[in-house]
């Protein structure tokens, strides 16, 4: 029964529009039979594709439900070998390839390194993510870093190499011109209060007790007896010292005490006089001088004195009274001649304790103020002269004092 929709009414209408052509002839088939192939060459080519397309959309899924694109099994070289980079150590080649790990000076800003570059522990972390990320990032990470490797190795050489670095903005400023610091303020010096000699007698008995002396670290007049065991030895040691030598010329006292070999007494005539003097400083000399030795009656003696001056005249050296008496004839003998001569003014070891000798030293510092000078005349067998003079040597300097020997005082040679 015929269909009623408008559907039927076609198909039925077609239906016999095809009998009545095939009523018409047998070729009408043939050709239908031979498009027939084409048609299934046409299906096959299409079910192909769409077995392609299903095969496609199907691997897509599987991957986008593993998380992964089929791109980023793919990494190309860079990427795989930054993720290769071990884990432990990112912070070292990344400050390597990118910025120091210290923050850049304002010279190195200036002289045109940035700024606003990230800091080597932000690149670290960008770096060192896992592979899982977009290639995309990837590749961008991998051109930041050689970019910024490019550009820190061009910028290290012309900062190791002061030739080829451009000059900075400030460098080009006129420095600020500093005024020169003040040299600091010396204490003023002192005024001079005198000048002072110390005469030390009696060397030749003992080296060991001259030793301390030639350790003073200022001048000093050392006189040595002739005659003894380390006479010439004592004379030898004290001029390698630096100090000066004198004949310590025994001569009679008036209370008959034995003044030593080598002696001058009052009964002699010059020429013994003369004689005795040439030998003494032939063992002991060279000699700058001579003082007296006891000598309190020879002293007194003003014609056996001028036979002494006479000597030390006509042998370029002076003479010292070391006033063993307060009738000395010394210097009445030496305005008679016109020489020159010095005189003791303190012996500082009368008394040989530490506190009296500083008295004695105290009271030469004030003849020295009053007179401008004082020649002091210990010995060397006092045991505390040599310590206390050491010890005051750089309070008598800062207080004024200058020292000198006894040849410079009597010469007027004095500093």
């Amino acid at each position: 029964m015929p269909e009623t929709s408008k559907k039927g009414v076609k198909r039925h209408n077609s239906t016999q529009t095809q009998k009545r052509k095939r009523k018409k002839g047998a070729p009408a088939k043939r050709r239908t039979r031979k498009g027939t192939p084409r048609d299934l060459w046409q299906a096959a080519l299409f079910t192909a594709a769409l077995i392609a397309v299903s095969a496609l959309i199907s691997v897509v899924v599987l991957g986008i439900k593993q998380g992964k694109t089929p791109q980023v099994q793919q990494l190309p070289e860079p990427v795989t070998e930054l993720a290769a980079l071990p884990l432990t150590e990112p912070n070292t080649e990344l400050s390597e390839l990118t910025a120091p790990e210290k923050p850049l000076p304002k010279t190195a800003v200036q002289e045109g390194h940035s700024a606003q570059e990230p800091s080597p522990a932000k690149k670290s972390t960008e770096v060192s993510k896992p592979p899982k990320e977009k290639l995309s990032a990837s590749k961008e990470s991998v051109s930041l870093n050689s970019a910024s490797k490019t550009k820190s190795a061009a910028e290290k050489v012309p900062a190791n190499k002061a030739d080829n670095r451009q000059p900075s903005k400030t460098s080009a400023a006129k420095p600020a011109v500093l005024e020169p610091a003040a040299p600091p303020k010396l204490p003023p010096k002192p005024v001079h209060q005198g000048t002072l000699v110390f005469v030390i007698d009696d060397a030749g008995n003992n080296l060991k007790e001259l030793e301390p002396f030639l350790r003073f670290p200022g001048p000093l007049t050392i006189a040595v007896l002739p005659g003894l065991p380390h006479s010439a030895e004592a004379a030898r040691r004290i001029r390698a010292a630096g100090k000066e030598v004198f004949l310590h010329q025994p001569m009679e006292a008036i209370g008959g005490q034995d003044p030593g070999p080598g002696a001058i007494y009052t009964g002699m005539n010059a020429a013994e006089i003369t004689a005795i003097l040439k030998q003494n400083i032939a063992e002991i000399g060279p000699v700058a001088g001579m003082n007296n030795h006891q000598g309190s009656k020879v002293t007194m003696d003003q014609q056996v004195m001028e036979t002494v001056l006479a000597f030390c005249r006509e042998q370029g050296i002076c003479f010292l009274d070391s006033r063993t008496t307060a009738q000395t004839a010394v210097p009445a003998a030496a305005r008679n001649m016109g020489i020159k001569i010095g005189e003791r003014n303190i012996f500082i070891d009368n008394d040989q304790d530490r506190p009296s000798m500083n008295r004695y030293i105290e009271s030469g510092l004030v003849v020295a103020s009053q007179k401008g000078s004082a020649v002091m005349i210990g010995h060397t067998w006092s045991p505390e002269l040599a310590p206390l003079l050491a010890e005051l040597y750089q309070n008598i300097i800062a207080q004024g004092y200058a020292l000198t020997t006894a040849s410079d005082l009597i010469n007027q040679r004095m500093p």
